[in-house]
């Protein structure tokens, strides 16, 4: 039998023989069969895998609540962390969160866990917050957290609202200040920032400037490393950093970078007396290039050592005190009035 449902008839129309040799002269008609199922896919993108679920997560946590567009610092407004809400997960890890009033939105605790001292304290600060504590269940957390070891337990961090570089200078005006700011490139790490941010508002600087890439944001970290300092002075973020450099510049504010190797001891940095922006760099790589060529003068700071270096918080520190002893004469107005 030949008809068209036979096994015969379809082995020709595959262009084979009897035995399972490709038939010569078929055409192509059997080029179907050795097509594969293209390149494998990156696993992102591989349904089912850890980092595809991560992925996914991130994707859905970006859709939350957004930043406003460009605005100026606010005023007795609580700020967040970040582009997107950002997940605290741990129970160390939150109850040290809500303990240094890191401004969050939510806490989530796992449905059936087991409480101990730290989920009830938790729950504790919670509440007497106003922030709502609510059940969920372990997908949920998992999908929140991106697959970090929660242990029953995650914050909600609110998002923060960046101010723009010449917002700064608009503070500075408003409260009839000499402009003294901040910037900082290449710094990564978000202990960093808030280090800086608490040096900041210590020595009377109106803000910090980062950049948009390649720097450190305001996470719960830097949170924590201000003890409170970022809810009274803002954080500005520069699309382009040396840019943002340049146009304080052309409005008036001198521009100096800590180097090591500067030319000019900051003591006596005679520019301190003006409008100033100063630039720290990253511990391993100090001041970019680019950013280097951007400032109007650099200048370092003495250690007995040379081959030692101070990581970023501490260097700007050092170096604002300094501007403010120069500014002041060399006694705060605090050690007057007392």
């Amino acid at each position: 039998m030949t008809g068209a449902g036979s096994p015969r008839s379809r082995r020709a129309a595959e262009g084979r023989t009897k035995s399972g040799k490709p038939r010569p002269g078929t055409g192509g008609q059997g080029r179907r069969k050795l097509e594969g199922k293209g390149p494998t896919p990156p696993a992102a993108q591989r349904p089912g895998h850890p980092a595809q679920r991560r992925a996914a997560a991130t994707e859905r946590a970006a859709a939350g609540p957004g930043v406003p567009g460009r605005q100026g610092p606010p005023s007795g407004r609580a700020r967040g962390s970040g582009d997107s809400p950002e997940y605290v997960a741990g129970r160390n890890s939150v109850v040290e969160s809500l303990r240094a009033g890191v401004p969050a939105s939510v806490l989530y605790v796992a449905a059936r866990v087991q409480h101990d001292e730290r989920i009830a304290e938790a729950i504790q600060l919670a509440a007497s917050r106003g922030m709502p504590v609510l059940e969920a269940g372990a997908a949920e957390l998992d999908r929140h957290t991106g697959g970090a070891l929660h242990q029953g337990l995650a914050l909600r961090i609110r998002p923060y609202d960046y101010a723009h570089p010449d917002d700064l200078l608009v503070r500075a005006a408003d409260a009839a200040q000499l402009p003294l700011i901040a910037a900082l490139d290449d710094v990564t790490d978000p202990r960093n920032l808030g280090a800086v941010v608490r040096s900041a508002a210590a020595f009377g600087a109106q803000g910090v400037v980062v950049p948009a890439r390649r720097g450190a944001g305001v996470t719960a970290g830097a949170w924590k490393a201000s003890a409170g300092a970022l809810a009274r002075v803002p954080v500005a973020r520069a699309a382009n950093l040396a840019r943002a450099l340049q146009s304080y510049r052309e409005a008036g504010v001198f521009v100096a970078g800590l180097d090591a190797a500067g030319g000019t001891v900051m003591r006596d940095l005679d520019l301190a007396t003006a409008p100033l922006v100063l630039v720290i760099g990253s511990e391993g790589r100090g001041l970019s290039r680019i950013v280097a060529q951007a400032c109007d003068v650099l200048v370092r700071i003495p250690i007995a050592a040379r081959t030692e270096s101070l990581n970023a918080g501490v260097a700007a520190g050092i170096a604002l005190y300094e501007v403010a002893m120069i500014r002041s004469g060399g006694r705060f107005p605090a050690e007057e009035a007392d």
